[in-house]
């Protein structure tokens, strides 16, 4: 998959669950609003930490998980809004707006995602108790935040051939794309100038969670109530990952545990981290069906109306029916430039490439046929199927895979790394009570 954010990226799955809230979410609205941060040249309003955190837990219940009380979500989600925050000025900064047709556009693949109409949709925000208005932007917000990173990000993200060659001809490479984990990841963190006591800290501290772990104890909630991974109010589900895309040596020691085992704490340079495996799921060889096929085309003109090259296209019909050569009347009348030299020969073509109508003539016809006259958009077409055929298209997969791999790992550290950037150079000072105070 290319990194170039698709919809299902930039809406993020909080925000799928925020849009199916119960009515707790107005509960979050307070008579006495009051700043719980300050960010560069904005704040967050504790009526915003408020919501968010509703937010969250409606999520946590939809899940059938345990709902956290507020006080172990706050920091957590306040981090989470001071980022965001500040992704929004830069956004602002930056120019960037969201036009009312993209927004549409975006509302209505969430509906459709969801199984329902627009109005539908509308309904059932209503039903919850959260305005059309306020879903909408809330979308907007996620869509900005899209294309900051994309910007700021993914457009510098480059993978050479040599490297998608490189990885495809390593054991990791075959390794890895032959199999695909659904992941959930605890962090407990280090500073990058973190002394020895530090270090010791935080591996006790991730060792007990992962006793915890051992026990029976719900992986989503500790990650929630735990993890410092950007994933953490999630429950710390990271979606779908290659084995390649995570770090040393999780990338092997995955392949051999199986779905819902857990890994014990490893360090990282970030701190150390746990994973459990949510679902796996293995990449079968792929196959392309393609057909050899060739046309005559006539178009109509200023000289030769609709009727007239309708006409045309029956004759020749009749006079291939008849034994005339098709490659021969195809060099003399066909008016498609890229194949009338060649006899009308399309060559084994990918019937996707092709215009519906074509397409669909094409499937219907038995091989060694031909088709009666039928009109496109290009005009009038006479075609016989020479042949049918199932194509291994596993090696150019594999290396469509080995792009995205390799694009997404370089995302992935580069977005982290970014994220870390902005938030150490802003100025951030904390308001909330009982919360670490920060400021630059």
């Amino acid at each position: 998959m290319n990194v170039k954010t698709k919809l299902s990226d930039c809406l993020r799955p909080l925000l799928l669950g925020a849009l199916f809230l119960g009515t707790a979410a107005n509960a979050a609205v307070q008579s006495i609003d009051k700043v719980v941060a300050i960010v560069d040249n904005d704040v967050v309003m504790q009526s915003q930490l408020d919501q968010r955190v509703h937010e969250v837990q409606a999520t946590i219940a939809k899940r059938g998980s345990a709902v956290p009380p507020a006080s172990v979500l706050e920091q957590q989600v306040l981090e989470r809004l001071i980022v965001e925050n500040l992704q929004l000025q830069i956004g602002e900064r930056s120019g960037i707006r969201i036009t009312d047709e993209e927004l549409n556009q975006a509302v209505g693949t969430i509906a459709q995602r969801n199984n329902m109409s627009v109005d539908q949709f509308r309904a059932a925000l209503a039903h919850d108790g959260l305005s059309y208005d306020d879903a909408r932007e809330q979308i907007r917000r996620e869509m900005v935040i899209s294309r900051v990173r994309q910007r700021r990000v993914a457009e510098r993200i480059q993978v050479s051939e040599q490297e998608v060659k490189n990885f495809l001809a390593s054991d990791l490479g075959k390794m890895q794309l032959s199999e695909e984990f659904r992941l959930a990841n605890i962090l407990i963190p280090t500073p990058e100038s973190a002394n020895s006591d530090a270090i010791q800290n935080a591996a006790k501290q991730a060792d007990a969670i992962y006793q915890q772990l051992k026990q029976g104890a719900d992986f989503g909630q500790l990650a929630i109530a735990k993890s410092a991974s950007e994933t953490a109010l999630e429950g710390g589900d990271m979606g779908w990952r290659k084995a390649a895309q995570l770090p040393p040596p999780f990338d092997r020691m995955l392949s051999t545990m199986s779905v819902g085992e857990v890994t014990q704490p490893m360090r990282t340079p970030g701190g150390f981290i746990i994973l459990k495996i949510l679902d796996k799921r293995g990449g079968a060889t792929q196959t392309r069906d393609e057909v050899h096929v060739r046309h005559i085309l006539v178009k109509p003109s200023p000289i030769r109306d609709e009727a007239k090259t309708k006409a045309l296209a029956e004759s020749l019909y009749s006079r291939i029916e008849a034994g005339e050569d098709f490659s021969e009347l195809a060099k003399s009348y066909s008016e498609d430039p890229g194949s009338a030299l060649n006899g009308g020969d399309l060559n084994w073509i990918d019937p996707n490439a092709l215009v519906p109508e074509f397409r669909e003539v094409m499937a219907k016809t038995p091989q060694g046929q031909l088709s009666k006259p039928f009109r496109t958009q290009y005009g009038w077409h006479v075609l016989e199927v020479l042949g049918r055929r199932a194509t291994d298209s596993t090696a150019q997969a594999r290396e469509q895979q080995a792009m995205t791999v390799l694009r997404n790992r370089k995302y992935d550290e580069e977005l982290q790394t970014w994220l870390r950037q902005i938030r150490d150079e802003a100025y951030v000072e904390i308001k909330l009570p009982g919360a670490s105070q920060a400021a630059q």
